[in-house]
């Protein structure tokens, strides 16, 4: 039987998921064939003013995994170097750490007395002069065994 056009389904075998924002989520998901081969998807999901999703993604082959890499790090280093020496990179890591410490902190003190866990600030991944769309560098790692719940199906 001849399988159509855009029918083809591949397994998902690992998923990691990088909120970036208030509207944007990145999705990296590695996928079997049904030969046993493995790719990578790489999915940016962008929420739109009328709750809908829009949906880019990128698929990366094996063959192409080294030379992707290479030319990812060095356009990264580029702009690090030559274009924003004196920016500080790794703001975005410590205020990711300390929001998580803040975050898991206040929720210790909920558990004890019973309340609510809070509300998170959506506000979080804007960054000075980064807008809305900062990237605030949570990263959530998906076990295998997990469904996607219905947010992540949005995308």
């Amino acid at each position: 039987m001849e399988e159509k056009k855009g029918s083809f389904k591949s397994e998902s075998v690992f998923s990691k998921k990088l909120r970036a924002g208030k509207r944007r989520t990145y999705f990296f998901d590695v996928k079997s064939t049904k030969a046993n081969d493995y790719f990578l998807t790489i999915t940016e999901s962008k929420k739109r003013q009328d709750d809908s999703y829009e949906r880019f993604k990128i698929f990366l082959y094996k063959e192409d995994f080294n030379k992707f890499i290479e030319s990812l790090n060095e356009t990264i280093d580029y702009v690090k170097r030559e274009l924003m020496p004196h920016y500080d990179f790794d703001e975005f890591a410590r205020r990711q750490a300390e929001y998580e410490k803040n975050r898991d902190a206040t929720r210790v003190e909920g558990d004890a007395s019973n309340a609510s866990p809070p509300v998170e600030d959506h506000n979080e991944g804007e960054q000075r002069g980064g807008g809305p769309d900062s990237i605030s560098g949570t990263v959530e790692t998906m076990p295998e065994d997990k469904s996607l719940n219905e947010e992540d199906l949005k995308w």
